[in-house]
Parts: C-alpha cells; sequence; structure tokens
C-alpha cells in the first residue's frame, strides 16, 4: 500500500469528526501538509443544481457501510443544491462501469470508494478528459495524484498498526493467530493486513488460518469452525471489521469455547459500530479499531468552495479501544448505527 506523505488535520477537522461521530450529522474541515503541495480546489458553486454520481460499495457490506452510505445521500442531497445518483458494488468491473456510466451522463463531480486499488486509471482519465472532478473518498486507489481533486480517507496502514501493537502489548507467551481477511485488493484489506503479516514473516506470531471472509459474517463463522474441528490451538482471532469478529465469536460460542477479558482467546473487530463496542463493554470482545465513515461534508464543502485543502490527502482522524478501558461515554461519541 502506497505510504502517505506526513499529513496533520487542523484542529476543526478533529473537532467536527468528533461531533459527527456523536451522531451530530457529517463531518466538515481542512488539512495542511508539511511538504506544502496544494490540491486544486474547484470554484464555489453559485447557482443552479450540482450533479454528482457516487460509486460506492453497498450498504449492506456492513455496519461501517451503512453509515457511510447514509452520510453520503444526507449531505448531497436535493435540498443542499444536490442532483446526486449512486451506483453500489462489491465488484470492481461493476464500479468501473458505473463510473463510466456517470461520466457519459455529464455529471459535475465523481466520488469513489473503489472495491479494489487497481484498474482505474483510465476511467479517471476520462472524467479529467470530460472536465469531470474527482474525489476519492474513505479508500485510497492506485492512480496518478493528478487524476483527483483530493482524497478524504482513513490510514488503513496504521489502523493495522496500532491494533498489532494494542496486541503485541498483551505480552501472549505464543500468539496462535486466525486471520480473516476482508475483500482481497481493497485499500482496507491491504491495510489492516499489513501489520500482522510483518508479524508473521518476524515469527513472532503464528499465522493458524488468513483467509478471506469478504467482510461476511457468515463466511467468517465458518473459518473458525473450521479451524476448530481442526483441532488445530489459537488464542486470537483478528477480524477486519466487525460483522466477521461476530461470526468468528458465534462459532466460539457454539464449540463453548470462552473468549474477551479473562477468555481462552483474543477478539478483535474494526469499525466501532455501536452494537460490537458494547460486546468490548461486557468482556466478550478485546479491541475494535475506529473507521470513520463521515467524509462527505468535507467533500461537499470542498466542491462549495467552503473550505480550501493544503494537501492532496485528508486523513480521518482514528483510534483503538480496549475492552479494559472503553467507557460508555466512548460508545456514546464515537460508535456507528444503534
Amino acid at each position: 500500500m502506497k505510504r502517505f506523505k506526513s499529513i496533520v488535520l487542523a484542529a476543526t477537522l478533529v473537532a467536527s469528526l468528533a461531533l459527527t461521530a456523536c451522531g451530530s450529522g457529517s463531518s466538515a474541515g481542512s488539512d495542511s501538509s508539511d511538504g506544502g503541495s496544494t490540491a486544486s480546489t474547484p470554484a464555489a458553486a453559485t447557482s443552479g443544481t450540482i450533479k454528482v454520481g457516487v460509486v460506492n460499495n453497498p450498504p449492506s457490506e456492513s455496519g461501517y457501510r451503512e453509515a457511510n452510505v447514509k452520510d453520503m445521500e444526507s449531505v448531497f442531497s436535493a435540498a443542499n443544491g444536490y442532483d446526486l445518483k449512486t451506483a453500489y458494488s462489491l465488484k470492481n468491473d461493476e464500479q468501473l462501469q458505473a463510473a463510466q456510466g456517470f461520466i457519459t451522463e455529464g455529471v459535475d463531480y465523481l466520488l469513489i470508494s473503489a472495491a479494489e486499488t487497481t484498474g482505474w486509471d483510465e476511467v479517471l482519465k476520462k472524467a479529467q478528459e470530460a472536465g469531470i472532478k474527482v474525489y476519492l473518498f474513505d479508500r485510497m486507489i492506485d492512480v496518478d495524484e493528478s487524476l483527483y481533486e483530493a482524497a478524504v480517507v482513513s490510514d488503513m496502514a496504521k489502523e493495522g498498526e496500532t491494533a498489532v501493537n494494542w496486541l503485541l502489548d498483551q505480552n501472549l507467551d505464543t500468539y496462535n493467530v486466525i486471520h480473516i481477511q476482508g475483500a482481497m485488493g481493497s485499500d482496507a484489506q491491504i491495510g489492516r493486513t499489513g501489520a500482522l503479516d510483518e508479524q508473521f514473516a518476524s515469527g513472532k506470531m503464528n499465522k493458524v488460518v488468513q483467509q478471506t471472509a469478504t467482510w461476511d459474517e457468515a463466511e467468517a463463522k465458518k473459518i473458525v469452525e473450521s479451524v476448530i474441528n481442526s483441532g488445530e490451538d489459537f488464542n486470537v482471532i483478528y477480524a477486519e471489521n466487525d460483522g466477521m469478529a461476530k461470526g468468528a465469536v458465534a462459532a466460539l460460542d457454539e464449540a463453548g469455547i470462552t473468549h474477551g477479558v479473562d477468555g481462552k482467546v483474543i477478539v478483535m473487530g474494526f469499525d466501532c459500530n455501536k452494537w460490537a463496542l458494547r460486546e468490548l463493554l461486557a468482556g466478550a470482545w478485546n479491541y475494535d479499531g475506529q473507521c470513520s465513515p463521515f467524509q462527505a461534508q468535507i467533500i461537499s464543502d470542498l466542491i462549495k468552495g467552503k473550505t480550501t485543502a493544503s494537501s492532496k490527502v485528508i486523513i480521518n482522524q482514528e483510534k483503538g479501544f480496549d475492552a479494559k478501558t472503553l467507557t460508555q461515554a466512548d460508545i456514546d461519541t464515537y460508535g456507528l448505527g444503534e
């Protein structure tokens, strides 16, 4: 995964992201970069309806994605002066076709959360030739930065590093890990996998199994059931989203295997859905990594010229939560959904 340049969000962005997570709506803000590069900013829309095409993953993918889709639809609404067109798919080729369709329709702006990091060069070049401004959100893709205006994203590699560092801090005698991956090739999967792969390569942790469940709860349950049936020993489940962690825990419960605080198996997830954080608070899970789904207002403010970005990449500030220190106030502030 391409490493980001040193980027720090201004305090206004951090504050507004916190308000958003509280359920106050979406976040807005700008960022700064030590590198001093400046992203071109679209002129403010002063009249007329702004046509926006959004290519995204479907809301059924996860609780995170449901919140992300709702955020996009709320901000880019007719009431806010937008004509919103949406396309949802977990398949990169279908997303590429949808993006091409929006270009043909003549949208003013194209917003993309890509299923995979590769394959986007030609479509983005066509958008540029047509005078359509492109914004990336949620996930980075492997294209020249001249092909998009700005990217409002999470640092997925940092999410993985934060989680793995937390796991190392548990000082287990041995680390026998079931690693349940998200959709292969996605920015989230690559980032959350990278730090754990380094531990496997170094020999500090043992890879019991490493397999994709493509964000799916039922598939994650099958993976853990298979390991249980094999009789192979494990004491960590590292699932790359909350839904897959939930499926893994269901398999543990059916087998009578204890988990969470003071249990045999450490359970780790990502996204910070409220229901998942409640599992931490109850001691049934151990760790959940935050991933903010709120990027729409930031992009809208850039489109309308209300803010400017001093760098191409705007990073959402995120943290990880430990079951032993999590509070109800944390759930109320950072949890997604109900």
